[in-house]
This record gives structure tokens, C-alpha cells and sequence, in this order.
């Protein structure tokens, strides 16, 4: 593969984008038929965070974050940064620095499939951060890589400009020119989402709003009384 660093990448509408934050991870992830999310081993480093930003792709080798460096220059206000590596690696590429720089540039945070250190500081700023791993160990400054091309995070594709969303249930990617519709189908399964919640706080049972009562008795489950239970077991 060339390394290359992409350069004025376009980029999905950001105020999309927001409203689609807004909704959350789960919600946006059902909303596309289930797809998107980059899997439960993308984990917040501290909770509490909910992020939604354009897609600044890194590809960085194991071990060394030239590449990130680079990436930082390419970055703009709203974008969001998504680091991976040609192979799995753990050691800590980022931390509160590269998270200073990149909010002077209005990055609203990183996804990373590698791992970052520096936590503590990292929370403090309320820098949003979500990573595979936590680790103090250092890296170099020394392989190229690439910047602003497609990458893969958990049989996902992130192209750059795609919407990325961040909360404490993990992570999702919308793909640029899904956003619109997507926006969509996000505000129609919050509207069922919030009359299902209406419903249960009156007391309604999911057995019979979702009509699994037949569900069951299709998959041949049978209600049986304690005593009867009981009896048959003598």
C-alpha cells in the first residue's frame, strides 16, 4: 500500500452530524439495521463522554505514531480522530499532548483500536477518548504510514468524512452519504423508543407490546404452575 496523507477531504454536515450524537450510539446503530458499530472492544477510557465528529482516518505501524503527527495537520474543528494499525498492538501512542493539540485545532476526540495513556490528564481536560487498551508504554516516531484513507475497526468501514459516534456504549460509524437518511431513521426510532418508554411507565409488559405471547407459544413455551411443577417432579 502507498503512504500517503490525503489532503481536503470532503466531509459529512456537521450539524447532521450533532444530531445524530445526539441520539446516541445505540439508537443510531438500530436505526441503520444494526450496522456500524465497530465492536464492544472500543471502550471509553473514562465515562461520561458523548461525541459525534468527521472522520480523520490514521494508519499507524505497531509501536510508532508518526503518523498521527501528520494527521494532526489535516485536522479541522468538528473532526474527529480514528487511529488503527497494521497490526494489533496495545502500546500507549496518545496522550494528553497530542489531546492538546488537537482541541486547539476543535477535534472533539479520538477512536483508536491501539492505546493511549495519560488518563488521568485526559480526564481532567475532558478530552473524549475511546481505545482498546490503556498502556504506558511508549512508542516512536520512525514508519510510515498513512493519512485520510479508508481503514477497517471491526469489520467496519470508516472512510474519511464519515460520521463517527462516541458514547459509553461504544462506537459507531455512519457513512457520509448515509447521514442524511440515517438522521431519518434515527428521529423515527426515538419516537418509538420514547412511546415505548411511555408505555412501560403506565405499566404495559413487552410480552404484550411486542406481541412475544406468540413468540413464545410458537417456540413452544408453556406457562405451568409452581404446584403443578411440583407435583409432576414427586
Amino acid at each position: 500500500m502507498r503512504n500517503v496523507i490525503v489532503t481536503d477531504c470532503p466531509r459529512a454536515e456537521l450539524s447532521d452530524v450533532d444530531a445524530l450524537a445526539a441520539f446516541g450510539v445505540a439508537t443510531v446503530h438500530e436505526a441503520m439495521g444494526r450496522t456500524g458499530y465497530l465492536g464492544p472492544q472500543i471502550r471509553p477510557v473514562h465515562l461520561g463522554s458523548r461525541v459525534g465528529g468527521t472522520a480523520v482516518t490514521v494508519v499507524c505501524w505497531p509501536g510508532d505514531n508518526l503518523m498521527i503527527h501528520a494527521a494532526v495537520e489535516q485536522c479541522r474543528p468538528g473532526d474527529l480522530l480514528v487511529v488503527t494499525t497494521t497490526s494489533p498492538s496495545s502500546d500507549g501512542s496518545f496522550g494528553e499532548l497530542f489531546a492538546t493539540a488537537l482541541r486547539h485545532r476543535g477535534v472533539r476526540g479520538l477512536v483508536t483500536t491501539g492505546g493511549v495513556r495519560d488518563v488521568a490528564e485526559l480526564h481532567a481536560m475532558r478530552f473524549p477518548v475511546f481505545s482498546s487498551a490503556v498502556s504506558a508504554q511508549g512508542t516512536v516516531k520512525a514508519t510510515a504510514g498513512s493519512v485520510n484513507v479508508p481503514i477497517g475497526i471491526g469489520g467496519q468501514l470508516i472512510r474519511p468524512g464519515d460520521a463517527v459516534l462516541a458514547d459509553d456504549d461504544g462506537v459507531v460509524v455512519v457513512p457520509r452519504a448515509l447521514v442524511p437518511e440515517t438522521l431519518v431513521a434515527a428521529r423515527a426510532r426515538a419516537a418509538k423508543e420514547e412511546a415505548s418508554r411511555a408505555a412501560f411507565q403506565r405499566g404495559d409488559l413487552g410480552l404484550d407490546r411486542y406481541g412475544l405471547r406468540a413468540t413464545l407459544a410458537d417456540l413452544g413455551v408453556e406457562y405451568v404452575s409452581h404446584a403443578d411443577r411440583a407435583a409432576h417432579e414427586r
